[in-house]
């Protein structure tokens, strides 16, 4: 019998992707190609996994990593070769730093036909380099190599991703044909040594792992310390809040915990020498979670643990260093909510010999709030400003993603957050893929969103607007734009360069960007339209809005510089 090339591919992949299911993959993320029909096809027919598609592979990648993330489940990408296998770059970069699990199978050409002039040939082994965790380059499908071998040497790579983080990437080389009406029960015979396998719902080898027990710190309740909140979920940032409130100490945190505290807007009153001279009384800090977004907070730690003997404590279930000024460091690497019930279960609230230490900056807090809400009232015209204000009232009972962009500074400096479940790219911080990304998440948690996006960004992901076009879920995009990147307005860029070399202004808008998408539109002209405009999409039930916020290009800076000014005068 001649052998039917394309059956062997799907044989393979077949084997491959309910391999991946019994890892947990669900979801696999598919752009359309030729050399990657024996996986598409293969995925299309699996009854247990979900397929999305895209025609733009950059903003593919993203949509799996928006998944992955709110789903927290590995996520399948499926690609054609050549160029295809290069744009996934940017997420997956993205990815190896906030550790989503990506499943990278990029389709390739048989290793003869690469180095040799081939139509759509490119080096695709190793090109991911060390942005993925592990990666596997399969030889082209064959009868001579087993199906045993390709289960145990899948079965490596998901191990390593599962026992720590990221994106795997299998390179898979299909010969041609990749089109047949050939039959697998052909080739029983070569399938039959993995037909136990076959018949249970296990992955081929498996690894078990014991996890230490959490350490123990016995002293804090003796302490003077400081709880920082970076990225977490709404539950494990309420966990947080407690060991913060069992120990009397105070809650500094970050808008991506979505959560506020008495100690809020800390990024401004940090700039009062009065005020930041009372929290640098502490002798530790806790910090759970990741990414802070706010610079001057990250500097306050570093000079408290270089300058003080200050202790810094950070909890992770990640073994990633998170710790980028190089300070000493005890990092526990272990499920927060089990650190936090270790020390709470010798935590009395009464043996906490500095309660309330700091409880006096609550009037700080309270007074900034003061005098942001007076902006508020004040301002006619809509602004940054305001829409980081009101955030709290518009993201009740709705998901937040916030974009990497002027919005998200503002909104760490004047927002309150209550529970919200907020979403963010804030590992590589790249303005690339967050519409995808905002599709990703809303598709895995099938939950009303409210999204916030700089209009460079915007223009930088465009092509994901498609991925929008039937959202069954409601979601509002709010984009402000402020012609350009009004985030240099805040850096020390060369002023007679800033505009032409850094600002970039592009003149443009996307009411017509939402038409061609099928979007629904609405240009917000004061806060009282924009709030009605949200509420009212909302209330409607489906679909995805976009609405445009334009403001000056340096209104906001001017008004923090402003703000600050008042700050530094209490």
């Amino acid at each position: 019998m001649s052998i039917d090339q394309a059956v062997i591919n799907r044989i393979w992949c077949e084997t491959l992707l309910e391999e991946l299911v019994r890892f947990g993959v669900q979801d696999v993320c598919v752009a359309p190609g030729s050399r990657s029909t024996p996986l598409t096809l293969e995925a299309q027919t699996h009854p247990q996994l979900r397929l999305h598609t895209h025609f733009d592979e950059r903003g593919l990648g993203f949509l799996a990593l928006g998944l992955a993330k709110a789903s927290d489940q590995p996520v399948a990408v499926i690609v054609t070769s050549g160029t295809a296998v290069a744009n996934l770059l940017p997420a997956i970069a993205e990815s190896g730093l906030t550790g989503e699990k990506l499943v990278l199978l990029t389709a390739d050409r048989p290793q003869e036909l690469v180095g040799c002039g081939a139509n759509q040939a490119i080096e695709q082994p190793g090109i991911y380099s060390s942005h993925v965790t592990a990666a596997l380059n399969l030889p082209s499908p064959t009868l001579n190599t087993s199906l045993n071998w390709l289960l145990s040497s899948v079965d490596q790579v998901m191990h390593q991703q599962a026992g720590s983080e990221g994106a795997v990437h299998i390179n898979c080389p299909f010969p041609e044909p990749l089109y047949s009406q050939g039959d697998k029960r052909d080739y029983q015979a070569y399938c039959a040594s993995v037909s136990s396998w076959r018949v249970s719902q296990q992955p081929y080898t498996q690894q078990h792992r014991y996890l230490p027990e959490s350490v123990a710190v016995s002293d804090l309740p003796q302490r003077k310390g400081v709880v920082v909140v970076g990225k977490l979920t709404a539950a494990q940032a309420e966990k947080a809040a407690q060991f913060a409130h069992q120990l009397g100490w105070p809650i500094l945190c970050d808008p991506q915990s979505g959560i506020s505290s008495a100690w809020a807007h800390y990024d401004l009153w940090l700039q009062n020498d009065k005020f930041a001279a009372k929290i640098s009384e502490c002798d530790t800090i806790v910090q759970f979670g990741a990414r802070i977004v706010s610079k001057r907070l990250n500097h306050w730690i570093r000079h408290q643990v270089t300058n003080t003997t200050c202790s810094y404590l950070y909890v992770s279930p990640s073994a990633q260093r998170n710790n980028q000024d190089h300070l000493p460091q005890q990092q526990f690497v272990c499920q927060i909510d089990d650190w936090i019930d270790t020390q709470l279960a010798q935590c009395h609230p009464l043996n906490a010999a500095h309660a309330g230490w700091a409880d006096e900056l609550h009037s700080t807090s309270e007074a900034l709030s003061s005098l942001a809400q007076l902006h508020l009232s004040g301002e006619h015209s809509l602004s940054e400003i305001a829409l980081a204000l009101d955030i709290a009232e518009r993201s009740r009972f709705r998901q937040l993603f916030l974009g990497n962009s002027l919005f998200v500074r503002l909104v760490d400096m004047f927002a309150t957050l209550d529970g919200s479940q907020v979403w963010t790219n804030r590992g590589a911080s790249g303005i690339d893929g967050l519409v995808a990304t905002a599709a990703g998440v809303q598709r895995a948690t099938r939950s009303p969103q409210l999204m916030f996006i700089g209009d460079t960004s915007l223009l930088y992901d465009l092509n994901s607007l498609a991925l929008l076009t039937h959202n069954p879920t409601p979601q509002v995009m709010v984009v402000t734009n402020n012609d350009g990147g009004a985030i240099f307005d805040l850096l020390p860029v060369p002023a007679a360069q800033k505009r032409e070399l850094y600002q970039m202004p592009h003149g443009y808008q996307f009411e017509f960007a939402a038409k061609q998408f099928g979007l629904n539109y609405h240009r917000a002209q004061t806060l009282a339209d924009y709030r009605q405009a949200v509420e009212q999409h909302f209330a409607s039930g489906e679909g995805t809005l976009l609405i445009e916020v334009q403001t000056l290009p340096d209104q906001a800076s001017a008004q923090i510089k402003q703000f600050v000014q008042q700050v530094h005068a209490l």
